[in-house]
């Protein structure tokens, strides 16, 4: 099945990339489509999202076709064709 990224600040600096349509096995979850992106895209991509234990950093926020993964079942959310997946870095400033 194929599911359309799309990254903002930092991680569109790592991909080159605004948005990016991804080969996944039928079922896949956010958290196996976030360990492919890993292995494609290297130990910066890894690094930023990824902490020292290998779990996904709790300062991000992904949006599944918009809603928030907090609203469906988080990281373990099964994704389908053709769903469109925001990942969405902490927002600074001040």
């Amino acid at each position: 099945m194929r599911v359309t990224v799309r990254f903002f600040t930092y991680l569109r600096e790592i991909t080159q990339k605004r948005e990016e349509e991804i080969d996944l096995p039928s079922g896949g979850t956010l958290e196996e489509l976030l360990r492919l992106l890993s292995k494609n895209y290297g130990q910066k991509f890894t690094d930023y999202v990824f902490n020292e234990r290998g779990e996904v950093q709790s300062h991000f926020h992904f949006l599944i076709n918009g809603k928030s993964i907090t609203a469906l079942d988080g990281l373990k959310t099964k994704l389908m064709e053709g769903d469109k997946v925001a990942i969405v870095p902490p927002v600074g400033g001040g």
